[in-house]
């Protein structure tokens, strides 16, 4: 797991206003591309992610069997997973993806709405909690971001009190919408999961610790955590 924490300043990191269930006019500016003339900001370079940094906001990589590789931004009880993929030229996937997800969920045993956010046209809604049979009758609350960018589809799920909770959830779209995604010039199918990869530094680090543990483990310090991908299977 990847934790990092830096402070930006109130002008960059700014929460846009949260209007719940209304329209809420043009985006903020963002996702954006990396072709674009993209405001400043600290980001952790995560591959096909550039993602900004928030005080007291932590961003974890995570690897999933099923689900591929994805960039978590937690603060506390709140989460947000993002994950983009190749798109077609001429865009739309979201269109497709909201009516997917929403028959999915139902077909779970949860339920979910459009709705519109400063993000655009985004679901919330409830899915059942996993437990350890799989299932379980508790829901949790999500919020479904998406947004189709130039042969590229980025998506937020957030989760916790922030899916419902104006206060909680503006610093979430704030950081959705000042991601920059690096989609590279190789071709690929609509939908494929773009490349999701440790920060350099945090490489460089495994790669050192690796690296004194191959002189002897007299030389590893047994109580010094290196920098880690939560695996979940």
């Amino acid at each position: 797991m990847l934790r990092r924490r830096r402070r930006d300043s109130e002008d960059q990191l700014r929460p846009p206003e949260y209007r719940r269930e209304a329209d809420p006019g043009p985006a903020p500016g963002g996702p954006w591309d990396i072709a674009d003339d993209y405001p400043g900001a600290e980001r952790i370079d995560c591959g096909s992610l550039l993602v900004p940094v928030l005080e007291g906001f932590e961003v974890q990589i995570n690897v999933a069997d099923e689900q591929g590789a994805w960039v978590a931004i937690v603060q506390g009880e709140n989460g947000m997973q993002l994950q983009a993929f190749a798109a077609p030229r001429s865009g739309g996937l979201w269109d497709d993806v909201r009516h997917e997800i929403t028959a999915n969920i139902a077909e779970s045993g949860g339920s979910c709405q459009e709705s519109r956010g400063p993000a655009g046209v985004e679901l919330t809604g409830s899915v059942p909690l996993g437990d350890e049979n799989g299932r379980s009758e508790r829901l949790q609350p999500v919020r479904f971001l998406g947004f189709d960018g130039p042969r590229w589809f980025l998506r937020g799920v957030v989760s916790g009190p922030a899916a419902t909770d104006a206060a909680a959830g503006a610093a979430f779209y704030d950081l959705f919408a000042n991601v920059v995604v690096v989609r590279g010039d190789y071709p690929a199918p609509p939908r494929e999961l773009l490349e999701i990869r440790l920060p350099d530094e945090a490489q460089q680090a495994i790669e050192a610790q690796l690296a004194e543990e191959d002189q002897g483990w007299a030389l590893a310090d047994p109580f010094t955590r290196g920098p880690e991908i939560t695996e979940t299977r």
